[in-house]
Formats: C-alpha cells, structure tokens, sequence
C-alpha cells in the first residue's frame, strides 16, 4: 500500500473518507447517497482510495471495557543506546507484543512513546516486568495511567 499518491483528492474524495471515517459500515448505496453521487461512482472511487491507501483498512471499534481492557497506559521507553541499529532492533521486538496498540519514535526526553491497553494495574505490572522492561535496550521506562480519555482516536479533519 503506498503512503502517498500522486491523486490529488477532490472534494467528493474527501466527503467520501469524512463519511467512511465516521462510520466505515456504510453501504455503498448509502455513501453514494451521503455524497450525492451513484453508487456506481462512489464504489468506484471507493475502490481507488483504497488503492491508492488514502484508505489503509476498514475496522470495527471494540468499547476496551467490554473486553476487560478498560485501563489506558501510556510508556515513555528510553532505549540505552539512540543509534538506527537499537530502534530497529527495539523496533522489531515490540512489534511482536500485541498488548501494544501504538508505538511512536519520538524527539525529545523518551525514545517511543506506547499506547497499552491492560485489564488493571496489576496486569500491567506483570506485563512490565516479564516484557517490557525485557525488550531488547530498554534502558529507562516512565509508566502514565490515564485517569481520563478526553478525545481518543479522533477521525482526521482534512
């Protein structure tokens, strides 16, 4: 899938990934008729969004406390060395753990920021010290529990 395209998005491609992004379980008749073009069009476009990775998946948000994942951490993760080799290395091992929603290389105090939804304090606890902090060059970790989702994976205003 590509990252960018040489397509520039017009504005029934944006109305069409705004409406996607706010519910991606639209029908393409129905879509087609949010954005006042045929499904025909719309399937088409669709299509070519995807294609082109304007759109990268379609999923379902599961509610984290239904499935017993209601407690939110976020890792700051200083790694021993700040060397290409260590982040890749680094890189490599959390990609393997799927208790892990995002990682971010960052500038700054931290090296990666994650993003870890765990049942309790006491499931993260042994998380962090049989995985974490055993993740190859971990030198430092700093641990915040979030005591409130105010805005969480927003759709893009674009």
């Amino acid at each position: 899938m590509k990252e960018s395209s040489s397509q520039v998005l017009d504005r029934t491609d944006r109305r069409i990934l705004q409406r996607l992004q706010r519910d991606g379980r639209m029908s393409n008749a129905d879509l087609a008729k949010a954005v006042n073009i045929s499904p025909a069009t719309c399937h088409r476009r669709t299509q070519r969004l995807f294609d082109e990775g304007f759109i990268r998946s379609v999923r379902g948000e599961v509610a984290p406390r239904l499935v017993e994942r209601g407690t939110l951490v976020i890792v700051g993760v200083v790694l021993d060395r700040s060397t290409p080799d260590s982040f890749a290395t680094f890189e490599a091992a959390i990609v393997k753990l799927p208790v892990v929603l995002d990682c971010h290389l960052v500038a700054g105090d931290f090296d990666f920021f994650l993003k870890i939804r765990v049942r309790d304090i006491d499931d993260f606890n042994r998380l962090h010290g049989e995985q974490l902090i055993a993740l190859p060059g971990v030198r430092q970790t700093r641990t915040f529990f979030v005591m409130k989702e105010v805005v969480d994976n927003r759709p893009l205003d674009f």
